[in-house]
């Protein structure tokens, strides 16, 4: 089970099922049904943790939705997209009329209306993933290897701060010169 299914009936603000018997047009129902899922996911427990995390990421040009991503790439570095696929509601039933991920990235923007996910953005992520700690399993082997903590919780601070700092320099210094 991923953070994203719990808490499994949490209090939302709008009654959908007040506006499902309000309506019976098919297409209006599945608007309501779209809306109550985007509720539900925005009340779960990943979508809080990703919210929380924001202000560390937001300087790298993250935003929440990115930092559930990492959050989840620390498990495994492959997780990521599917993460991602999850947190944009990409359904396993995939049809010539389904919306993809990258359709979802691409119409992704900031609350000033610019895109979220620029090539900058991009590189800076790649960066990201690429200088941090790779996965909990790397750590566990630290950890087995070296026969204490103090190894991996290094590993894992100075990965991290590495992963940060180039990114923020990517980020910002792309921003700088006029890149967005």
């Amino acid at each position: 089970m991923d953070p994203s299914e719990f808490p499994r009936n949490p209090e939302l603000e709008t009654d959908y099922d007040a506006l499902r018997a309000g309506t019976t047009v098919t297409e209006q129902l599945a608007e309501i049904d779209a809306a109550e899922s985007n509720d539900i996911f925005l009340h779960s427990y990943g979508a809080r943790l990703g919210r929380f995390v924001e202000p560390v990421i937001e300087p790298l040009g993250y935003d929440w939705k990115i930092g559930i991503g990492l959050i989840g790439a620390f498990a495994a570095r492959e997780v990521f997209i599917s993460t991602l696929g999850v947190v944009y509601g990409i359904s396993e039933e995939v049809d010539e009329g389904s919306s993809t991920l990258r359709e979802h990235l691409r119409a992704e923007t900031r609350p000033d209306g610019s895109p979220l996910y620029t090539p900058l953005v991009a590189l800076s992520l790649m960066v990201f993933i690429a200088l941090s700690c790779q996965c909990m399993s790397t750590l566990a082997a630290v950890y087995r290897e070296t026969g204490g903590i103090r190894w991996p919780i290094f590993m894992f601070a100075y990965m991290t701060s590495l992963a940060w700092i180039a990114s923020l320099m990517i980020y910002q210094g792309g921003r700088m010169l006029g890149y967005v």
